[in-house]
């Protein structure tokens, strides 16, 4: 015989605190700034690992020593790559940390903290040695080699209709990568929501056998007494 069917369906997780649209935009502001003030020491990593390109003094100014430095492709190169990783690790690090905040938001933020730290790593990391390379340009004797800081061929802001920023080229990179990322983790994620849910209760398949019958009572001894009778 089949038993009753013990258990039942998992019921709905309980819902979560209500997310209240100021803290979440604070949150995000925080988050952008946090990531445009990280582009400082990628700035300086860059500046590190990228070369510097050798230049000859001459009466008209500065002029390469070879007509096609492979230094202006290595700075493109290392700031590319630099800024992909800074990108990748930005996007898991927020979906770490801000799980409450996860969604569309959060690629928005990646977005504008991304363009913003490429563009302060560029501007640092183009400055340093920049002051000496100028003082040698303006002092230094003709035909004296020394070397110009590393910059951006590939990478630009510019200003259409004089007023609208545009970001091009490799500055656009912290920013792709960042993106890319949180996506795929997105599509990755196990809950539907993205943010952590509660587990539903496990569900009980099992059976149980019928109880048993009550046994007969039992008949009387012989010799018994009988009960007097009214």
């Amino acid at each position: 015989p089949v038993g009753p069917y013990q258990g039942g369906l998992p019921s709905a997780p309980p819902p979560g605190p209500p997310r209240r649209p100021g803290r979440a935009i604070l949150v995000g502001a925080g988050a952008v700034l946090t990531l445009i003030l990280l582009g400082l020491p990628l700035g300086l990593l860059w500046a590190s690992v990228a070369p510097s390109i050798p230049v000859r003094k001459t009466e008209e100014g500065a002029v390469l020593t070879n007509p096609q430095p492979e230094e202006f492709i290595a700075a493109d190169g290392w700031f590319s790559v630099l800024g992909l990783g800074f990108g990748v690790l930005a996007a898991i690090a927020l979906w770490l940390l801000l799980r409450r905040y996860r969604g569309p938001s959060s690629l928005l933020v990646l977005a504008l903290g991304g363009v913003g730290a490429a563009i302060v790593a560029w501007q640092v990391g183009r400055r340093i040695g920049l002051a000496e390379y100028q003082r040698l340009l303006e002092t230094a004797p003709v035909d004296k080699l020394f070397n110009k800081p590393p910059d951006l061929r590939a990478g630009a802001v510019e200003w259409l209709y004089g007023w609208i920023p545009t970001v091009q080229g490799d500055l656009l990179l912290p920013a792709f990568g960042a993106v890319v990322t949180y996506t795929l983790l997105a599509g990755w994620s196990r809950w539907p929501g993205l943010r952590p849910e509660p587990e539903p209760p496990a569900v009980s398949w099992g059976w149980s056998a019928p109880p048993a019958p009550a046994a007969a009572p039992a008949p009387p001894e012989s010799g018994a007494a009988e009960p007097p009778r009214g």
